[in-house]
């Protein structure tokens, strides 16, 4: 059941030069699971204006949720840079069936850009709840500089045995050590050589997700076992 309330912002977190979380005190009533979304509701001079937007907070982390938001210079993205803690914003959810619950032993979350944030949550559900699912997690970024989350993921990956983080960028810098290419098929078969006993998680901007699909279908992962969720950007 999705619910609507209004509540001022707690905390805005800086997560890189373009993006942003936003957290609010989360009301007893609201139940989410990792990875759905909620609807968030802006006043824009005399009208209220309404986007969707993945929480990045975990269903075990009960004073707050979080969303985080990639700063596009678009209006509502603007109005959202300009919010400083006590402003007020409507939210609406939540929604979503890209979520994980501990329903398979071993799962595959890709994530380009953006595409993070539903996959922190699933991460941060696991490692809270000490579930034994086997996760592995390719991020794909641009440069170092739009990697986010990172310190976190770090964190979780010493506080859970079951969890792999790898990073990999398109566009990065010399001093980048690790890897620099898409995710390709033979990135998946290089570190994921499991993957046909995978459940897979594919989250970010629309073209990749798509790609992501054909990539996995070609490599005979059945559609019942792909999730995905493309974000547009705004």
């Amino acid at each position: 059941m999705d619910l609507e309330f209004e509540e001022p912002v707690t905390e805005i977190i800086r997560r890189a030069y373009n993006v942003k979380s936003f957290r609010f005190k989360r009301p007893e009533d609201f139940d989410y699971k990792a990875g759905q979304y909620v609807i968030i509701k802006l006043t824009d001079g005399e009208k209220k204006k309404g986007k969707p937007f993945t929480l990045s907070s975990s269903p075990t982390e009960k004073d707050h949720i979080e969303f985080t938001k990639k700063l596009t210079g678009h209006e509502f993205s603007n109005i959202l840079d300009s919010m400083v803690p006590g402003d007020k914003a409507t939210v609406k959810g939540p929604f979503g069936k890209l979520t994980f619950e501990g329903e398979h032993a071993k799962i595959a979350l890709l994530s380009g850009g953006i595409g993070i944030t539903p996959m922190i949550s699933i991460c941060k559900y696991c490692t809270d709840m000490k579930l034994d699912t086997d996760i592995m997690l390719i991020c794909s970024d641009k440069t170092e500089e739009d990697m986010i989350f990172k310190e976190e993921l770090e964190e979780m990956e010493k506080q859970n045995p079951n969890l792999k983080v790898f990073h990999t960028l398109t566009r990065a810098s010399e001093n980048w050590t690790g890897c620099r290419e898409r995710i390709c098929e033979n990135l998946i078969l290089r570190e994921l050589p499991d993957y046909s006993e995978r459940t897979f998680y594919v989250c970010g901007p629309p073209p990749m997700v798509d790609a992501m699909v054909e990539l996995l279908q070609s490599m005979r992962i059945p559609d019942s076992e792909i999730n995905k969720e493309s974000l547009i950007g705004y």
